[in-house]
């Protein structure tokens, strides 16, 4: 990663022993740091990049100078996982205009994804997605989506922006979602014609009432994804003063901390975004520290993730044989995870849940397995 260094802001937050200083068991003590030289990009397993682009939002936004403030939370925790390698890449520098922001960041996540790590960015607004999408696109991968958010970014707007980045990722021409979802909306500030729209398409898009009724329904869905992109605005105020954009309902910290946990878990995933942070109005650092607790949650959720076996393995898994609509379908269960999944008409399986399972068992038809299979037609 040599090469990609001059992309990125000198000054890195590593580099001082002030902010690496502790216990030998703290994530600063531990993590790889960018830095010329001091560094070891083959065996990280996990890179995180910083990008403080924000024109997306607003034309005259200020570059966000303030996401060592995340770092400076995450250094202080505990490494539970010390086979997992993480390494800090660092800030990516302004660009002069926010195309070639974009373009920066679309190189480094290219170079992350062909050496076979996951990439985290911490945002910046929400448009930066679409560089990680671009990823996959230019790799011609097809790939399965998720945007956990209050809203849904489908506005119509003239220049790519936060609120419609999902227009141009959906839309494209080839493009490479085969499947989206959407976790957290609210209802009141969604077009329903929108949700149509998505639901014509397939794609699955859950409330936020859903969400938080039925958490645990949520990590099947993020199983399967190859990127995933957060809006930080999902959360409710009270849990984010921070963000001036924040609804009075929306997810509590703690949830948004177990839904980046089942994202780590994902045995697809190469792609994870955190957006939206506003520094400037982190007074107490208490925005700093959810993102922090989120990264610590997605690391503990790829711990899992690497100590699961392929379904091609039949000795650590359990099997069950039903039959839905007249078709015999085959429910695995996982001996070290617990995890399920359930086969579809073509042979190929897909992620589910329990509660799957049991509906099956009592000759019902999950939805889950429905719509999964309306998507292989």
């Amino acid at each position: 990663m040599d090469d990609l260094l001059p992309f990125f802001e000198a000054e890195h937050f590593g580099s001082s022993k002030e902010n690496i200083s502790g216990n030998p068991l703290q994530i600063g003590q531990k993590i790889y740091t960018a830095i010329a030289g001091i560094h070891d990009f083959e065996d990280a397993e996990i890179i995180i990049i910083g990008c403080g682009e924000r024109r997306g939002s607003e034309q005259n936004k200020t570059y966000s100078t303030g996401l060592d403030k995340i770092r400076k939370e995450l250094y202080k925790m505990y490494h539970w996982h010390k086979d997992i390698k993480i390494l800090d890449a660092g800030n990516i520098m302004e660009g002069a205009s926010v195309g070639d922001t974009k373009s920066v960041l679309r190189i480094v996540l290219e170079e992350i994804h062909q050496a076979g790590k996951i990439a985290i960015v911490l945002g910046g607004s929400q448009d930066l997605t679409l560089q990680q999408y671009e990823v996959f696109k230019n790799a011609q991968k097809t790939i399965h989506a998720a945007v956990i958010d209050g809203k849904i970014d489908l506005e119509e707007r003239e220049n790519i922006s936060d609120e419609g980045f999902l227009m141009d990722m959906l839309t494209s021409e080839p493009n490479f979602v085969r499947h989206f979802s959407l976790l957290g909306f609210e209802s009141y500030y969604t077009n329903p014609k929108m949700l149509e729209t998505l639901d014509k398409l397939r794609f699955d898009c859950f409330r936020l009432g859903n969400v938080r009724e039925k958490i645990e329904e949520m990590e099947p869905v993020l199983r399967d994804c190859d990127l995933v992109s957060i809006d930080l605005n999902v959360l409710r105020y009270s849990e984010a003063s921070f963000l001036t954009d924040a609804s009075p309902n929306g997810l509590f910290s703690d949830e948004l901390c177990l839904l980046t946990r089942y994202a780590g878990m994902s045995t697809k995933l190469s792609s994870l975004g955190i957006y939206g942070y506003e520094a400037e109005n982190d007074f107490h650092n208490q925005g700093a520290k959810v993102i922090a607790q989120m990264l610590w949650y997605f690391i503990d959720g790829h711990f899992i993730r690497k100590n699961e076996s392929s379904l091609s393995n039949d000795q650590n898994f359990i099997e069950f044989n039903l039959e839905i609509s007249g078709y015999p379908v085959k429910f695995l269960k996982s001996k070290k995870s617990n995890r399920w999944w359930m086969q579809l008409v073509d042979k190929t399986f897909v992620s589910c849940s329990y509660k799957d399972y049991l509906l099956a068992a009592n000759e019902g038809i999950p939805d889950r397995w429905l719509r999964a299979q309306e998507r292989v037609v």
